[in-house]
């Protein structure tokens, strides 16, 4: 199904959560269409939510009805909605409407609560982003320098999907070259790589890792492709420490904070399948499940030798040399 599709029939699979449902004259003059159209559109809605109520009523007029809950897992609110919902509750404070404005925090807090746990990560990056684009926040320190056309280029083929024509350069290699890939999604970090299938490898290739700021050139091309079945950018990205990620590294890692510097770890997520535990001296150990140890070596030397890598051996050798004494925690 299209994608504009798919939103006109979730919109109408909202309009049918409506205490008498929705006729086929709401559909026409909601989505300004034919009566043949609305048909089906109703046929497609009963096809995707098997619950749908269908009955005459008493008008004679044809009615679908959706339970809520039934789509409730599908009716997330977007980052703008949320934006939209605290600048109004700000506009209602500014005006001295505080009781309105009480409601309304409230009420942004009921929806705040309701949103899954792991779609509200997402929601809070996007919040991050969209005040950044506000000129309401800023991101202070180093970061890659950006290619405007080439970031274009990858958004735009990231929303097809789109195959990807692009120039690209390997570490080892001293001139880029042609490479066509299939995007699967974006990892950010200190770097950013996109995740992609060398299309030249085949179709059941393992996914790879280019790094943007090594792609020189970027140019869509008129084929798509099948998303692998089952992948998730974020269960993807948890493979990983930050934005590298190397199957042969993956593993346990496990860090020992000291007592003095537990309570600063405590407000800290490093890894989001990460589990920690207390000792009895009030030392804070994390474990967690990914790769990446040179970018785990780069976090771990700004807590200096208040941190300690327990597991794996690889990893504690390559921070060890390099703990020192700093004057203040990250």
């Amino acid at each position: 199904m299209a994608f504009a599709k798919a939103q006109e029939l979730l919109r109408l699979a909202m309009m049918a959560t409506r205490r008498r449902g929705v006729t086929l004259e709401e559909i026409e003059e909601a989505f300004d269409c034919s009566h043949r159209t609305a048909q089906r559109m109703s046929e497609a809605l009963e096809a995707a939510f098997p619950q749908t109520e269908h009955w005459i009523d008493d008008d004679r007029r044809a009615r679908w009805k959706i339970a809520a809950r039934a789509i409730a897992p599908l009716l997330t609110p977007s980052a703008d909605e949320l934006h939209a919902l605290s600048e109004a509750i700000g506009l209602l404070e500014h005006g001295g409407l505080l009781p309105e404005a009480g409601r309304a925090r409230s009420l942004e807090r009921k929806v705040r609560a309701l949103i899954p746990p792991d779609q509200g990560a997402r929601l809070e990056v996007d919040e991050d982003a969209m005040l950044e684009a506000l000129g309401h926040a800023a991101r202070p320190g180093p970061r890659p320098a950006l290619n405007a056309l080439v970031d274009e280029a990858i958004h735009e083929a990231l929303k097809g999907p789109r195959l990807l024509r692009i120039l690209y350069r390997k570490r080892a290699e001293d001139e880029p070259r042609e490479r066509l890939v299939a995007p699967h999604g974006l990892l950010l970090g200190v770097r950013r790589y996109l995740v992609a299938r060398d299309m030249a490898k085949g179709a059941g290739s393992r996914l790879q890792h280019y790094r943007v700021e090594e792609i020189y050139e970027a140019e869509l091309q008129d084929g798509s492709f099948e998303i692998d079945s089952g992948f998730n950018i974020r269960r993807h990205a948890e493979l990983g420490f930050g934005s590298y990620e190397s199957e042969e590294e993956f593993g346990e890692i496990v860090w020992r904070f000291r007592p003095d510097a537990a309570a600063h770890a405590r407000r800290f997520v490093f890894h989001p399948t990460q589990a920690t535990e207390e000792e009895a001296d009030g030392s804070l150990v994390v474990r967690f499940q990914a790769s990446g140890h040179l970018e785990m070596t780069w976090h771990l030397y700004s807590w200096g030798d208040s941190v300690e890598v327990l597991a794996p051996a690889a990893l504690r050798d390559m921070v060890h040399q390099y703990r020192r004494q700093f004057p203040a925690l990250p």
